[in-house]
């Protein structure tokens, strides 16, 4: 049997795969433990190696703790201690209160609001625009990969103040060079924060819990690009162009504020590794560990495995797929009407751009009607999981059955 190599813990190595093919120690069984299902979701699976004990992300335990592999080849005796949540943990962000959760989910929300409105509220600055919005389609998949390694309130935090240093050049920008670059570096920068909030609402909410905040959010990259241009129309009118820049600097400050001082981290596996770095401060005892900590493969390796996790399931899983494709036949269309709307009613119409903005009032309050819908189609859902063993995950698609043929509707009478 090939000995368990020795470690520094928090020291990444280079011995690549051979170092997880290993005889683990399973010994949860004999740990006073209870399965929490609400935990599996959202966990670092393929990105540990297969024989990862994950019971230390699935399970709670009194004492908050779980046996880890054996210490073989470290010269010491015993096994490494897997640090765990306890029953009722105050760390587990499952456990919070619904209104703390409710807090951090709104805030996610109106960041998303937030990235939604600066793509869209320069609509009468088309090259600026477009220059967002292609930056803002290279979604920052390294980035975000890396919330799976550091956690997500780093990501936010520095991602976001990334894109508002680069709002100041906008508004004092002298050329369209200027205003160009800084309008692409803004759109990567406010995707990483988008494509995030996804797995911050799975990390707070349960299953059953999650279809009104998952509605929440879904709202919110909606009703940004509806409000957005009728704001930017009628501020242009009032006092120039540049203030829409100083309008999106004082939303996006005070969107990374919210997110840097007052949500806390919700990546369970990131907060499990900070306790076990305390434990072994506080006592001395380098036992504390996660399995993360044991996972030595190098940096480049791990994110390759983040890096391709999108594609796999982007080409791997029909419904991603399909869902996918309408959610970008969605979004395609919403922004097209951001390019067709000042034609129709500025150039043809003679409108000003304050009463064009007026136009996208509606597209508004569709949202906000389907967002009012999200608590009886969740409420229908978990009727259906209660009469059955498990919810169909197709229950789900109902409502979309209904609704997408709005939009067909919509297109004509538009047209």
């Amino acid at each position: 049997m090939e000995p368990y190599p020795p470690i520094t813990i928090g020291q990444a190595g280079d011995s690549g795969a051979r170092l997880r093919r290993l005889s683990r120690t399973k010994t949860t069984e004999s740990v006073k433990a209870q399965r929490d299902d609400a935990l599996d979701v959202n966990l670092p699976y393929r990105t540990l190696t297969a024989e990862a004990n994950m019971d230390e992300y699935r399970v709670e335990t009194r004492g908050g703790e779980i046996p880890g592999p054996p210490k073989e080849g470290t010269g010491e005796a015993g096994n490494y201690r897997l640090v765990t949540f306890e029953p009722n943990d105050p760390g587990n962000p499952k456990n919070w209160s619904k209104a703390r959760k409710w807090y951090c989910t709104m805030v996610v929300a109106f960041t998303c609001f937030v990235v939604a409105f600066e793509s869209s509220v320069i609509t009468a600055d088309i090259g600026g625009y477009l220059l967002f919005r292609h930056g803002f389609r290279y979604r920052s998949h390294g980035v975000c990969a890396l919330s799976e390694i550091y956690g997500r309130r780093i990501i936010y935090a520095s991602t976001l103040a990334l894109a508002v240093i680069f709002i100041i050049p906008c508004a004092v920008a002298q050329n369209i060079e200027t205003l160009l670059v800084c309008r692409a570096i803004d759109g990567i920068a406010f995707s990483a924060p988008m494509t995030l909030v996804g797995g911050t609402l799975a990390d707070l909410w349960k299953n059953e819990e999650r279809g009104v905040p998952m509605a929440v959010f879904s709202a919110a990259p909606f009703i940004g690009p509806a409000i957005g241009p009728l704001a930017g129309g009628f501020l242009s009118d009032a006092a120039g162009w540049r203030w829409l820049y100083w309008l999106q600097l004082i939303l996006a400050g005070v969107a990374w504020i919210l997110i840097t001082f007052t949500i806390p981290e919700t990546y369970a596996p990131t907060i499990l590794a900070a306790r076990a770095k305390k434990l072994r401060k506080e006592t001395g005892n380098t036992d504390y560990v996660t399995e993360q900590d044991l996972d030595l493969r190098p940096m480049s390796e791990r994110l390759r495995i983040f890096l391709w996790r999108p594609f796999q399931l982007l080409f791997g899983e029909l419904i991603v797929f399909l869902i996918s494709l309408y959610m970008s036949v969605l979004y395609g269309l919403l922004y097209m009407f951001f390019v067709a709307f000042p034609i129709i009613y500025e150039q043809r119409k003679g409108w000003s751009s304050g009463h064009t903005g007026l136009s996208f009032i509606p597209i508004a309050v569709g949202t906000l009607a389907s967002a009012a819908c999200a608590p009886s189609s969740t409420k229908t859902t978990s009727s259906v999981s209660t009469s059955t063993t498990a919810t169909p995950a197709e229950v789900r698609l109902i409502p979309m059955m209904v609704s997408c043929w709005f939009i067909p509707v919509g297109l004509f009478i538009f047209a």
